[in-house]
């Protein structure tokens, strides 16, 4: 137990803890504000403060897939300074590995519980090539902006513009910050 003394009150600090993961845990499991409250015994307007202070980006979840990229642990870099949530890239050979190290059926698993992944996201940015481009935005339904890096098949890693990705992140939460 951690006390503090503010004047002439003597406060729990793990006991606020405690109280503020119980609230984020809530609300990460889609419990609205004002239930949230009501179950904790608290006021809705101090949820709403309590995730204002913490917020750290605002908008849609956003996702960025792609293969085969040369610069991988750049466009990682790119994506986890931009908050991007969720990342899957591979280079050409790592594509080739889980393709080859993988029986079929486990394939089809790992492929589907990706879909099922990228369903929860709002945006998609998908780096891959022309065929494989319109494959995705027809499976996963959602928002896929494509960024072609070639014509199917593409046989070699292809390096893509950083820069541009990230300006394309910039632009996306731009853009939902708008909505």
């Amino acid at each position: 137990m951690k006390l503090i003394r503010i004047g002439d009150k003597l406060i729990d600090r793990d006991k606020i803890i405690r109280r503020i993961d119980e609230i984020l845990t809530l609300r990460s499991n889609g419990q609205s504000q004002i239930d949230s409250a009501k179950s904790l015994g608290l006021d809705r307007t101090f949820i709403s403060r309590l995730e204002s202070l913490g917020e750290v980006l605002k908008g849609g979840k956003l996702a960025l897939v792609g293969f085969p990229v040369a610069n991988k642990d750049e466009l990682e870099e790119v994506a986890f300074e931009e908050g991007v949530e969720f990342t899957f890239l591979l280079t050409d050979k790592e594509r080739w590995e889980m393709v080859s190290d993988t029986d079929g059926a486990t394939l089809v698993n790992n492929l589907l519980e990706l879909i099922q992944t990228l369903k929860n996201y709002d945006t998609i940015i998908f780096l891959a090539s022309n065929f494989r481009s319109q494959f995705a935005e027809s499976i996963i339904g959602k928002q896929v902006l494509t960024i072609e890096i070639g014509k199917s098949p593409i046989k070699e890693d292809v390096k893509v513009d950083a820069i541009k990705i990230r300006e394309l992140i910039r632009e996306i939460r731009r853009r939902e910050e708008k909505i």
